[in-house]
């Protein structure tokens, strides 16, 4: 039996804030053709296949290591401590099943569905304000859209989507390793999570003695067992959820448009048959460009797997972008095409096992609403100009893209 860190593994740096665009497609690339199936990064080993990816993500003698990374960056104590610590991916054994048991209820296909026509009331919303063929895409359509659809969810004020977004942005990057190497943007997560706590604390008494049509009375009411969700719970789930569901469907719809930008024909595809192929285009651009690259793990324990044995306290990077480009799973891996009719294999962008993506459900919903609403209204759209890709090492989103579209 080999021991992990004895192997000869190439290198990948995950935090590398170059890393982003071509140069991450050739590198990532690069390691799928070499045939390893690990590398070996500054803190971590990288899992690059698709059948490794899974078996790490589902193995009951791995957890996600965000109380370890918080405390390897400094941040052990103030509101975004408490964040991390009562976030749900960090809970385990039987707390994180309860949770997830009272949660799941609000967040499946059918209630996702739900909120449908509210999220084609804000894409229509945000079409008549738009009144020209020249725009950033990104602060005109992608940014606006999630934050509008969650705080429409939340059953918060319109008024407050932009700080809804501005909270998630942030909040979200306490899993970027260099965001969280800088202290001032630390202090600015903490300040935050505190303004966040501050907003959501009097929301969720409001909907206990004033119940609405929206997440959080959905939440307060839902119950397994005589188990109900404690206020602290709720104030932080409602967090996750936030967190999860803005700055990520953001970015996952600006790289959706941004491929399809560059293949006419699968555009035309959508617009011609748009029940046939918005779900079959929501699942390649998730495929294709995940916009959440690297999924941490930590083993509580010795794990052997291909002949390799892994210690305790290793800690591992399943990367979801090579795993989604698995021959064994996915026919013509390398091609972004969504007129290739692809197996039912799921990609690994919203996780696996345990930690899969609560909030997957509501994504999928938002993504498919506005790639069909735009192959309503575009007959044309290409990128025009500037397009500025962030780096992998948190998620990996668009700040700005020029779009020209015809109608």
């Amino acid at each position: 039996m080999t021991v992990v860190t004895e192997l000869d593994l190439p290198e990948l740096d995950p935090a590398d804030p170059g890393l982003s665009g071509w140069r991450w497609h050739v590198e990532a690339n690069g390691l799928l053709d070499s045939g390893n199936w690990l590398a070996q990064g500054p803190l971590s080993l990288v899992v690059l296949d698709r059948e490794a990816g899974e078996f790490f993500l589902r193995s009951k003698s791995a957890e996600f290591p965000g109380q370890l990374i918080a405390d390897l960056f400094g941040v052990k104590d103030g509101p975004l401590r408490e964040q991390i610590d009562a976030n749900i991916i960090n809970r385990r054994g039987d707390d994180h099943r309860r949770l997830r048991s009272l949660v799941n209820p609000a967040l499946t296909p059918r209630a996702a569905n739900g909120w449908r026509p509210a999220m084609r009331e804000i894409l229509e919303s945000l079409w008549v304000e738009l009144e020209t063929d020249q725009f950033d895409f990104v602060s005109r359509f992608s940014r606006p859209y999630p934050s509008q659809t969650i705080a429409r969810v939340m059953g918060a004020p319109a008024s407050d989507a932009q700080r809804l977004h501005d909270w998630s942005e942030w909040i979200q990057r306490q899993f970027d390793p260099i965001a969280l190497s800088d202290p001032e943007m630390v202090q600015t997560m903490q300040a935050k999570v505190a303004e966040f706590y501050e907003w959501v604390d009097p929301l969720i008494e409001k909907r206990r003695d004033l119940p609405a049509d929206d997440l959080i009375t959905t939440l307060i009411r839902t119950e397994e067992e005589g188990e109900r969700l404690s206020d602290q719970e709720l104030r932080n789930l409602v967090l996750n959820i936030l967190v999860g569901g803005v700055d990520t469907t953001q970015s996952q719809l600006s790289h959706a448009v941004r491929l399809l930008a560059g293949k006419p024909d699968q555009w035309q595809a959508l617009r011609e048959d748009p029940d046939e192929m918005v779900a079959r285009a929501v699942s390649e651009v998730l495929r294709f460009e995940p916009i959440t690259a690297f999924t941490a793990r930590q083993l509580t324990e010795e794990v052997e797997y291909r002949d390799v044995s892994f210690p305790a306290g290793t800690l591992l990077l399943v990367c979801s972008f090579t795993g989604n480009r698995d021959p064994e799973a996915f026919e013509d891996p390398q091609e972004f095409n969504i007129l290739t009719e692809r197996d039912r294999t799921r990609p690994l962008t919203f996780g696996a096992g345990i930690h899969y993506c609560v909030g997957a459900n509501l994504a999928r919903a938002e993504l498919e609403e506005g790639l069909r609403f735009l192959a309503e209204h575009v007959e044309k759209i290409e990128l025009n100009g500037l397009t500025e890709l962030q780096a992998v090492s948190g998620i990996y989103g668009i700040d700005r893209m020029d779009v020209r579209i015809r109608t």
